[in-house]
């Protein structure tokens, strides 16, 4: 008899090359197959992270926090706490935002979304002054001459490129002034750079895909291997 465990890989492997099939289908056109796929797949994910928010983050954030007792079967570790009855506050918000489905109340969803992008809005702007602004503006920052343990003709070329090439394209956004001349050059020179880190970002997400793409076609390859000759 065929143990079971090998059963499930084999059918696995099937629903997995089957549902990957019709995927790739819409190279040809969009199709039945593929909107099956698409759907599916926007179905599990959404109820895969619907339930990894309601265990993960309602759970212990706030039945946890008001009342113990009941989570005890889940968190054993968080059953003997005290209650935090503040916890009643986004538990209020959370119902009103879910007044959203309701029309005759649905503005008390205002007040929760209001809450929660000024709390993210506010919260986030030390964070990404500091890692998107003040960090950048301080990696621009170099010596034009390297002289780290002696003059180094490598880090030089570098750093003039670097802060060149950061202040060509500053001067292309400058529009109080008619790029002609000078300017016009220094902007020219700015719009290089800016296709050239366009270009590198766009090689980096080409080449993100395609490793995604060679797991795929790798899988296929197991798939058309061992999945027409049967479990075990």
């Amino acid at each position: 008899m065929i143990p079971p465990e090998t059963w499930g890989a084999w059918l696995e492997l099937w629903v997995g090359a089957l549902l990957t099939l019709m995927i790739f289908s819409f190279l040809y056109k969009d199709n039945p197959f593929y909107k099956f796929a698409e759907h599916l797949f926007v179905g599990v994910s959404a109820a895969y992270w619907m339930v990894q928010g309601f265990w993960n983050t309602l759970m212990p954030n706030l039945v946890a926090q008001l009342w113990p007792s009941l989570v005890r079967f889940a968190y054993p570790s968080l059953a003997d706490d005290p209650p935090n009855y503040w916890r009643i506050i986004p538990l209020v918000f959370g119902i009103f935002l879910l007044m959203r489905l309701i029309p005759p109340v649905s503005h008390f969803a205002r007040l929760a979304m209001a809450l929660a992008i000024g709390f993210a809005a506010g919260t986030n702007l030390t964070r990404y002054l500091q890692s998107d602004f003040v960090s950048q503006i301080g990696h621009t920052m170099y010596p034009l001459v390297s002289m780290e343990g002696g003059f180094s003709m490598t880090g030089t070329i570098t750093n003039l490129v670097l802060v060149s090439g950061v202040l060509s394209g500053l001067v292309y956004f400058f529009f109080s002034k008619e790029h002609s001349g000078a300017i016009g050059r220094v902007s020219r020179y700015g719009i290089y750079v800016l296709m050239v880190s366009f270009g590198a970002a766009f090689g980096y997400t080409v080449m993100a895909r395609i490793s995604l793409l060679t797991g795929r076609m790798e899988f296929l390859g197991h798939w058309l291997s061992h999945g027409f000759s049967g479990p075990g």
